[in-house]
């Protein structure tokens, strides 16, 4: 049985989809099988930071409403094979999703892959609790904003009230990911540190994701970015996606840099 990893963040626009888009594609390069759902219903960004916006005929809905199966459904990435997107509906909202057909719906995935990759809906309402429900491992990403911060930490109380492993008296696995550092502001003290984030939301981390204008290039081609060599944020994701497989890597030298590495180091003591 696959693993299912729900990417959720408690404010809109702090990278979620871009963060899953690069981590299905990282996981995926490093030989798992992955399946990334899209479930932002009525909205679907993932397909176009994938570019496989063009290739959708069916969705999620249409397979959990039985006009179509899986397999229709499900599109190959164009370069990575063992990487396979599941769109969400553009048309339909999310109080359409139903849990009994959602749980069916990523038993199937589960049964087929290595991992199930859920982008969730930012915020906290219905289409947020489907995405979180069934989560083996939940990876919160926020912006070092106090704003940001503060809805993360909402969101993990919610994951920890209301996904299935809880109510079965276990936990979902939560890990961090700080997205859009910008290490001048940092050590300027204009903008939260990665110890900041750390200490509030008090969760695992397994990210940092610095500011980086290739993520817009590669969006608006339709590239993850995790695949240029060039990209600092590229590299972040390959790193998150390695952390996840078990394997002991290393921040960024960057920090050091900054005068952050030796609070880097510290968290692999």
């Amino acid at each position: 049985m696959g693993e299912v990893v729900t990417i959720t963040s408690g404010k809109g626009g702090v990278g979620k989809s871009t963060a899953a888009a690069n981590i299905a594609t990282a996981l995926a390069a490093l030989g798992r099988r992955v399946a990334a759902v899209d479930f932002d219903i009525g909205l679907r960004n993932l397909d176009m930071i994938l570019g496989l916006e063009s290739r959708i005929v069916y969705d999620a809905i249409e397979v959990m409403e039985g006009r179509c199966n899986l397999n229709q459904a499900l599109i190959q990435d164009k370069h990575t094979k063992t990487l396979f997107f599941l769109p969400a509906s553009q048309t339909k909202d999310k109080s359409v999703l139903n849990q009994a057909k959602v749980e069916k719906l990523i038993g199937e995935l589960k049964n087929d892959f290595d991992y199930v990759l859920i982008d969730s809906p930012a915020g906290i309402e219905s289409g947020f609790e489907h995405a979180i429900y069934l989560a083996d491992t939940a990876l919160i990403v926020t912006t070092p904003e106090v704003s940001a911060v503060r809805d993360a930490d909402r969101v993990i109380g919610i994951i920890d009230a209301k996904s299935k492993k809880s109510k079965e008296g276990g936990e979902v696995r939560k890990r961090l990911i700080i997205n859009r550092i910008k290490p001048d502001m940092v050590r300027k003290g204009q903008m939260l540190g990665p110890e900041d984030v750390i200490q509030i939301l008090a969760i695992d981390l397994i990210g940092l994701v610095l500011d980086d204008e290739m993520v817009v290039i590669a969006t608006n081609t339709g590239e993850a970015v995790v695949k240029n060599p060039k990209s600092v944020s590229g590299m972040a994701y390959s790193r998150i996606a390695r952390r996840m497989l078990g394997e002991e890597v290393p921040f960024m030298d960057i920090f050091e840099q900054k005068g952050l590495g030796s609070f880097i180091k510290g968290l692999f003591k």
